[in-house]
């Protein structure tokens, strides 16, 4: 049986720990995201109701969880007050962006049909929800500054795999902060793309997101195992 390496303990019934189902649905929903973007650009043929029951699904779990993480303050008290802000926030914007998506593409997804149809949806969304994408995206760089600088990533020993880096908490603090930082130019970008309807600009955007949005996605589904470890190991 497993035990732990140190004397690291945590109040796991006071602890939620369930950023391994935030990550998932955040790298999907970036994927998607990315995916129906790519259609609309090239004026491929998309099937509304089927974009709309992904992005309720994902925006549901995100709001969920994030808004819950967001008014748990601080975090378990257990050290882990800034995951709120780190985690949390995020989760709920981006959430609560793909609710908004699921039930604009479910009530007038047809508008997306023809390019005069697509030119009208544009003029919509170039209006203040990508302000606030724009916003979220400075903050996903302050979230990234703040990772490099505390090292707020790093995993403890305790931890499979990711613990095996303990000794170097900078390594493991740059790979998210990079993660935040992709996000974050493609979030900066977003509304450019909107208004040049696509372009060199487009391109970026999406190769950020999709890296960005295949990382959060792995690594979510890489934690569902070292986060179990984690539990057994400081119960």
């Amino acid at each position: 049986m497993a035990t732990a390496r140190t004397g690291l303990k945590i109040d796991w019934a006071r602890m939620p720990t369930y950023n391994t189902l935030m990550s998932v649905a955040a790298g999907a929903g970036l994927l998607l995201v990315v995916a129906l973007g790519f259609r609309l650009l090239k004026g491929q043929s998309v099937v509304p109701d089927s974009w709309a029951l992904a992005f309720g699904t994902l925006g549901l779990i995100l709001f969920a969880t994030g808004l819950h993480m967001t008014l748990t303050w601080p975090l378990a008290g257990q050290g882990f007050p800034f995951d709120n802000i780190i985690f949390g926030e995020p989760a709920l914007a981006f959430g609560t962006l793909l609710l908004a998506a699921a039930f604009f593409l479910w009530k007038r997804g047809t508008s997306l049909e023809g390019p005069a149809g697509r030119r009208r949806t544009v003029a919509v969304l170039t209006g203040p929800v990508s302000l606030f994408v724009l916003g979220m995206g400075l903050a996903c760089f302050a979230i990234a500054a703040a990772g490099w600088k505390y090292t707020l990533f790093a995993a403890p020993p305790e931890e499979p795999i990711s613990g095996e880096f303990a000794d170097y908490p900078l390594l493991e603090a740059s790979f998210i902060s990079a993660l935040y930082v992709l996000v974050g130019l493609g979030a900066i970008l977003f509304p450019a793309v909107l208004r040049r309807r696509g372009g060199p600009v487009a391109w970026i955007v999406g190769v950020c997101w999709t890296i960005g949005g295949l990382a959060f996605l792995l690594f979510g589904a890489l934690n569902y195992f070292t986060h179990i470890g984690l539990i057994v190991n400081t119960m």
